[in-house]
């Protein structure tokens, strides 16, 4: 059984959707393509908000509900992905451009080394996974998906208590506990790329149809985007002690 901490990349995935012909089948070259074009778009899109945050601040909150309403559209049409999955990367990279602005004004540099920590991590457990040195175990995506859920309703709880005026307390602060609970959501997020790494290699063995490729990409996409935000959030609660 195949098993993701992210939604995206659920464990029935790829049931009844094997392709007849070997040409249009998924593959991983074809799915790291897919997921460097996402990545371009993404950046793209960031920078074009980079230099006037202020202007494109009241654009955040409806982008983040966009995105999620085409996260839901793309997890359920499958085949859309192709389409969705680039429009879901330009949403996202705008709500990076402006939060990655406004941070890097508070914290000059923070944006550089919050990417440069996400891509290394993720060079880092691509040749780690590729290497054999960490196996994606039943019993470690397990524990992964766990924690991951944990994480969510406990952010959940979190956003909802904001609506009263409260919040759950430390998790937020950059106190011992607060860097501590950071510390243990990157990793997290970090173990999550490595659920996706074998989910997507499961999937090109699956003889998955070609535009699984896009929604593979799409799925990784969503780990990454998580881990960079988890990574910027971290070092700046470090920033502010």
């Amino acid at each position: 059984m195949m098993r993701s901490g992210n939604p995206a990349l659920r464990a029935d995935i790829f049931t009844g959707v094997r392709a007849t012909d070997k040409s249009q089948m998924m593959t991983v070259q074809g799915t790291v393509n897919k997921t460097s074009i996402l990545l371009f778009i993404v950046v793209a899109c960031a920078l074009w908000v980079w230099n006037d945050p202020v202007k494109f601040t009241p654009f955040v909150i409806p982008a983040l509900i966009l995105g999620l309403i085409i996260a839901f559209v793309t997890i359920f049409k499958k085949a859309w992905a192709p389409i969705t999955s680039p429009v879901y990367a330009a949403v996202e990279g705008v709500v990076l451009g402006v939060i990655s602005s406004i941070m890097e004004r508070s914290y000059p540099g923070i944006v550089m080394q919050a990417v440069g920590l996400t891509f290394g991590t993720l060079f880092c457990l691509l040749m780690a996974y590729r290497s054999g040195l960490i196996k994606a175990t039943e019993n470690f995506k397990l524990g992964v998906v766990a924690a991951t859920g944990g994480i969510a309703l406990l952010y959940i709880a979190s956003m909802i208590m904001g609506f009263f005026g409260a919040r759950v307390p430390f998790i937020h602060e950059s106190g011992p506990i607060g860097i501590g609970f950071s510390v243990f959501v990157v990793i997290i997020a970090a173990l999550n790329l490595v659920l996706d790494f074998d989910f997507i290699e499961k999937g090109a063995e699956a003889g998955a149809p070609k535009y699984m490729e896009w929604y593979g990409a799409f799925g990784l996409i969503i780990t990454l985007i998580w881990l960079y935000l988890e990574i910027l959030r971290l070092l700046a609660k470090t920033r502010r002690r």
